[in-house]
C-alpha cells in the first residue's frame, strides 16, 4: 500500500485522538500513533511535522466533530444546536478541555465560528455583541462539561450530619439534611434556555 493511501493528515489525527480516549492524552507520541497504525515512526513526519502540528491537526479534527450538518432557521435553535453538539464532544473526549488550550484555530475552528456566526445573522446584534454572546456561550458550555467529566468529591457522612446537627449550617441542613437532593433533569439544557432567555428582547 502506498504512502499516501495508508497515511494522513487525518488518519493520524484520527489514531491520536483514539489514544487520547483509551490511554489519556499523556500517552499520545508519535512514536505511539505509529505503533497503533502499524507504520514506521518517521513517516509520520511527512504529514505532522512537530508535536505543536500535531496538537492542532487533533484540534482540527474535534471541531470537525462539531459542526452541524445544517442549522434551523431560528436562532435560539440553532445556538441550542451547536451549543449541544460542543458539549457532546467535550463529554466524549473531556482530556480536550485542557490538553487543546494551546492548539491554534484550524480550518474546522473557522466554520465552526462561521456557524455561530450564522446562527445569529437573523437578529439585531451587532458583531460585537454576537461575539460576546457566543464567548458566554461558551464559557457556560465548558464549564458543564468540566463539571460533568470531574469526579465529585467524596463526602464525610458523620463529618457533615455531624456539624448540620450543630444548628450552625441551617440552611445546609435545610437543602440537605434528607440527603442529596435528585439532580434536575436536563440541567444544560435547561441552563442554556436561561442564558437565552436573559438576552432574548435584545436581539430580536
Amino acid at each position: 500500500m502506498s504512502r499516501s493511501s495508508s497515511l494522513s493528515r487525518e488518519k493520524i489525527a484520527a489514531a491520536a485522538l483514539g489514544i487520547a480516549d483509551t490511554e489519556g492524552f499523556a500517552s499520545v507520541s508519535m512514536r505511539r500513533i505509529a505503533q497503533e497504525m502499524g507504520v514506521g515512526t518517521m513517516s509520520l513526519y511527512y504529514y505532522v511535522r512537530t508535536k505543536s502540528d500535531l496538537i492542532a491537526a487533533m484540534d482540527d479534527a474535534l471541531m470537525g466533530e462539531v459542526l452541524a450538518p445544517s442549522l434551523p432557521a431560528n436562532w435560539r435553535e440553532a445556538v441550542t444546536v451547536i451549543a449541544t453538539r460542543t458539549r457532546d464532544v467535550f463529554l466524549r473526549h473531556p482530556w480536550a478541555l485542557s490538553s487543546m488550550l494551546s492548539a491554534p484555530p484550524g480550518v474546522n475552528a473557522m466554520r465552526h465560528m462561521e456557524q455561530c456566526l450564522q446562527a445569529l445573522s437573523g437578529t439585531t446584534m451587532t458583531n460585537r455583541e454576537k461575539l460576546a454572546l457566543l464567548a458566554i456561550i461558551d464559557d457556560f458550555v465548558f464549564g458543564y462539561a468540566l463539571r460533568e467529566a470531574a469526579t465529585g468529591p467524596k463526602v464525610d457522612v458523620r463529618f457533615a450530619k455531624a456539624q448540620l446537627a450543630t444548628g450552625a449550617f441551617p440552611r445546609l441542613k435545610q437543602a440537605f439534611g434528607q440527603g442529596r437532593p435528585p439532580a434536575m433533569p436536563d440541567r444544560f439544557r435547561m441552563g442554556l434556555r436561561t442564558l437565552l432567555d436573559s438576552v432574548k428582547k435584545r436581539i430580536e
